[in-house]
């Protein structure tokens, strides 16, 4: 009875992003640096983490396909990447669109001062990870590929046995404190004033990013049903994603989101070993909200400052942005990062182009993360369907 009594983690995550965006606002400074080396420490242990979490998964799930490890890897990672692309495309032309009715023209937003009040920790604990994002993804594929076929039995244990590890980490030392982490981020926005400031400018381009990504997310559900012949209705999505979706906002992190959609992935009726290499696979190379985010924020600041460009040149952008952000760091931020030197160098953003970019995508970025996670659930159903189809699961049970 008193398991039944405990508080769940969705209730939890709720709470602490209300506790974190109240607190932050009358807080003294010295709370706040308290806060912020929580964050830092936790948020370095999460960078650390990820890329043995895409190595333990990733390996093994690639590995558990047995013969049809490369075909499957191949249709996920075109899917996608094609799914990146898709939405970047269709962000552009709804911008072009809507853009203009919603931008006030006279309003020289460029020049607008977007410093926040930076919180500095107390002290630091530097966790440099074993791995980039890009280099874990390699190993992965090589060794899961390679297992899957000259069927090594030792390095299939070895990799199981890590992935077993791996699980126990996420669940003892991560997903516990994952409610106070998101409290802190939710602390150190509120703190910084960074979200009202840059929303205050661009209030209304923000709201429309937004609306389109969740508008996004309710497409991906209703192909995802449907390819799978309704095997999971577009209610029954919603409901499985809350929790991973709370979580996304918070960590702004699609990596450090792989426990919850994981299990999101499990109740959505995704095989064990298509989930367990497909959910590590996608946080790292499928950024849907990441895509139409910077699309339609490029779009805009590029409205405003009378900057026209043929579609060919934002196709290329495009194009080559969907690259670079698998690139990019597993870390709130990172996609914008990524793409920054496409934006200065294809569309030819200024410096104080380049500053309002990274302002408005990171105001937007827990939504945008979030998005991004609830894409791979839906990706995963495809993906599942397709393995069902062609009778690669070993197992259906899980």
């Amino acid at each position: 009875m008193a398991k039944e009594k405990r508080l769940g983690l969705l209730p939890k995550l709720l709470i602490g992003i209300v506790l974190g965006a109240v607190i932050g606002l009358f807080a003294p400074e010295i709370v706040g640096r308290i806060v912020k080396t929580f964050t830092g420490i936790f948020g370095n242990y999460l960078g650390f983490i990820v890329p043995l979490i895409i190595i333990g998964f990733v390996v093994r799930g690639i590995a558990d396909i047995s013969s049809g490890a490369g075909k499957l890897l191949s249709f996920s990672v075109f899917l996608s990447y094609f799914s990146t692309v898709l939405w970047g495309i269709v962000a552009y032309f709804v911008s072009k669109g809507i853009l203009p009715k919603l931008i006030n023209f006279s309003t020289q937003v460029v020049e607008a001062d977007f410093k926040e009040n930076v919180l500095l920790p107390i002290f630091e604990i530097d966790m440099p990870p074993l791995f980039n994002i890009t280099s874990s993804i390699i190993i992965a594929f090589i060794l899961g590929v390679g297992i899957s076929i000259v069927k090594n039995k030792t390095m299939f244990d070895f990799f199981d046995g890590f992935q077993n590890i791996i699980s126990m980490v996420l669940e003892k030392t991560i997903i516990p404190f994952l409610p106070f982490y998101i409290a802190g981020i939710f602390f150190e926005l509120s703190y910084s004033g960074r979200i009202s400031q840059v929303v205050s400018v661009y209030g209304k381009v923000f709201v429309a990013v937004i609306v389109f990504q969740i508008f996004a997310n309710l497409m991906e559900y209703l192909i995802a049903s449907l390819y799978s012949e309704r095997r999971i209705t577009v209610k029954e999505f919603i409901k499985n994603q809350i929790p991973s979706y709370v979580t996304a906002i918070g960590t702004q992190s699609s990596a450090a989101t792989i426990p919850l959609t994981l299990e999101t992935a499990k109740a959505n009726g995704v095989a064990k070993e298509i989930r367990d290499f497909f959910i590590p696979l996608t946080a790292t190379i499928h950024f849907p909200g990441s895509s139409i985010a910077i699309t339609m924020f490029a779009v805009a600041v590029m409205m405003v400052d009378s900057i026209t460009m043929p579609f060919t040149v934002i196709l290329g952008f495009i194009l080559l942005m969907s690259v670079t952000m698998v690139a990019a760091p597993g870390i709130p931020g990172g996609a914008v990062m990524a793409a920054l030197a496409l934006l200065e160098g294809v569309l030819g953003f200024n410096e104080t182009q380049l500053a309002l970019m990274i302002a408005l995508y990171l105001t937007q970025d827990s939504f945008g993360t979030a998005t991004s996670v609830c894409g791979n659930s839906s990706l995963a159903v495809i993906v599942d369907t397709k393995a069902r189809k062609l009778n690669l699961l070993s197992d259906d049970k899980e």
